[in-house]
């Protein structure tokens, strides 16, 4: 494991578009395009915000957020707010990472949000996403407002809250400006192929 800070995409920069394979449902999703999800059309982009994480199944920082990411995501999505789970480590060498563990682990879990695979790892370039966990935050228009960390603990160092993310949400459905000040993620680094 090495330890990383994300590299903190520029705010106001538009959301990279994607589809990747859904590890929970089999579907191909995309952003911010709407697609056919069985009987009515499903978009993942939301008309309030939308917030791409990238996390994986075996990473401690993922592990020490996990519980309080799963009350987060179900108390915002019930406001209109999107989640998108990415995974994009290599399965080569990280196996506990594949597309059949990451069905496992979001059903065990309980993950309310679709955990999308990017094989390719184009995604997590494309948003330069640099380790594990690491969360955007998109407005209406998918321009970047808030990009960094869950909250400031650390495995073995706190309670997870989600208070940083929380803090950018609750602007954005206050109709306010997210503060600027904002503090990288640290983790695991994606484990590039």
């Amino acid at each position: 494991m090495s330890l990383v800070e994300s590299s903190m995409m520029e705010l106001g920069t538009k959301a990279p578009e994607f589809t990747l394979l859904d590890t929970v449902s089999g579907s191909q999703l995309s952003l911010p395009r709407a697609l056919k999800h069985g009987d009515s059309d499903f978009t993942l982009k939301s008309p309030k915000a939308t917030v791409v994480m990238f996390i994986c199944n075996h990473c401690p920082y993922v592990l020490h957020v996990n519980e309080a990411l799963v009350h987060v995501t179900n108390e915002y999505q019930a406001k209109g707010i999107q989640f998108i789970a990415i995974s994009s480590n290599n399965i080569e060498t990280h196996p506990q990472d594949s597309p059949e563990r990451m069905t496992e682990v979001a059903k065990t879990l309980g993950y309310p949000f679709p955990y999308l695979y990017d094989e390719t790892q184009e995604v997590a370039r494309a948003y330069k996403a640099e380790c594990t966990p690491d969360f955007f935050v998109f407005d209406q228009n998918l321009a970047c407002v808030y990009r960094g960390r869950f909250d400031e603990t650390r495995p073995n160092m706190g309670k997870a809250t989600g208070k940083d993310l929380s803090g950018a949400l609750d602007a954005v459905l206050a109709g306010r400006e997210v503060s600027e000040v904002q503090h990288p993620s640290m983790g695991c680094n994606i484990k590039w192929k």
